[in-house]
């Protein structure tokens, strides 16, 4: 019998931040504020769906808000998928994006936002702090409760021979849809991205795993893969020194003898007024949260900089957050079962199939 994903469960969306750092976790759309993402409220699956993967692609666009709107329109406007997340930063220039759903159907809800990133994004004028090599320049599906890992790299290879086929795109498959062991890393995929693919011959090592032997002249090229949960964690620092939050990644990010699963860049966030490292926690349930964040603390005081504020992007998974408050509040025996939120969606689920709620 095969053993339950150690990472599986259940995920809630977190919507995105105003310029203060605050994280809201469900507020209802009536009260999100200018700046703060839109989340669609899609069409509610059954419970008795047996399969559920979330996809989170992201796009090289992150300031023309009607090119964003329509991203996200057409993600939302398949059938049993949801919008549970969107943010887009324009210092990165970049729109991260979160569909959760069945698994066809969440690839294509992905497949109508490539079609318009693609029609709409010319990264011939695209400048922002993010490596990318495409309009559409990741996509990574993640299986979710008792999916099998290998649904999504069905999912991932099906969706990237259609990208390939109808849009015109090169894909490269990555992480657990690769098809060549170098080829598991998103760098070595993405390379120097836009600008070097589109001066090199996609042939040998470089040849696409689907679509054209050649760069999309505006849309580049796009990677496809399927890997487990991570959480995407952002820590803003009150310096305008680059150096230093390339400085601390390097200390914080396993490449260079730092945390395992962590993956960490520095940035400058001209618009803020700040700089920010930008990291990947693709292990959560070894390294968890809390211990990546107060490492990027500690490392920054060796700088004599303080951290402003934290910021999510997309989803995570709710034991994350229970071992957040574990740590800080001294929580230690805090259960998922003591969250009122699920307690009330539980019974109300018992309710619906006629089953008396305990407690």
């Amino acid at each position: 019998m095969r053993e339950r994903n150690p990472i599986a469960g259940r995920f809630f969306g977190l919507r995105h931040r105003g310029n203060s750092g605050v994280l809201r976790v469900g507020a209802p759309q009536e009260e999100r504020g200018r700046g703060a993402s839109k989340v669609s409220s899609g069409e509610k699956w059954e419970e008795s769906v047996l399969e559920l993967v979330q996809c989170v692609p992201n796009f090289s666009e992150g300031r023309d808000a009607t090119v964003i709107d329509a991203i996200v329109a057409a993600a939302a406007s398949v059938p049993r998928v949801r919008v549970i997340d969107y943010s887009a930063d324009p210092d990165h220039n970049r729109l991260v994006v979160t569909l959760v759903g069945p698994p066809e159907a969440v690839g294509a809800a992905t497949f109508a936002a490539a079609m318009v990133a693609i029609a709409r994004i010319d990264l011939t004028r695209h400048m922002g702090q993010h490596p990318r090599m495409g309009a559409v320049d990741v996509i990574p599906f993640t299986p979710l409760e008792q999916t099998e890992m290998a649904t999504c790299v069905r999912i991932a290879r099906r969706l990237g021979q259609r990208i390939g086929g109808e849009l015109g795109v090169p894909v490269y498959f990555y992480e657990e849809a690769a098809t060549r062991p170098e080829r598991r890393s998103l760098v070595w995929v993405r390379g120097g991205g836009f600008e070097a693919l589109r001066n090199l011959p996609l042939a040998d090592e470089r040849a696409p795993d689907a679509g054209p032997p050649r760069v999309h002249p505006t849309a580049g090229a796009v990677a496809i893969g399927a890997r487990p949960p991570l959480i995407a964690f952002n820590v803003n620092l009150d310096t305008t020194s680059v150096e230093v939050a390339r400085a601390i990644a390097r200390r914080v990010r396993e490449r260079d003898g730092g945390l395992v699963g962590v993956r960490a860049l520095g940035f400058d966030l001209t618009s803020r007024g700040h700089v920010q490292v930008s990291l990947n926690i693709t292990e959560p349930w070894r390294v968890p949260l809390y211990r990546v964040f107060e490492v990027v603390r500690l490392e920054a005081q060796r700088f004599g900089v303080a951290v402003t504020g934290s910021e999510l992007v997309g989803a995570l998974r709710l034991e994350d957050l229970l071992e957040v408050a574990r740590y800080y509040l001294g929580l230690h025996g805090l259960q998922a079962s003591q969250v009122l939120d699920l307690a009330i969606a539980n019974a109300g689920s018992a309710m619906e199939d006629g089953e008396p709620a305990s407690g």
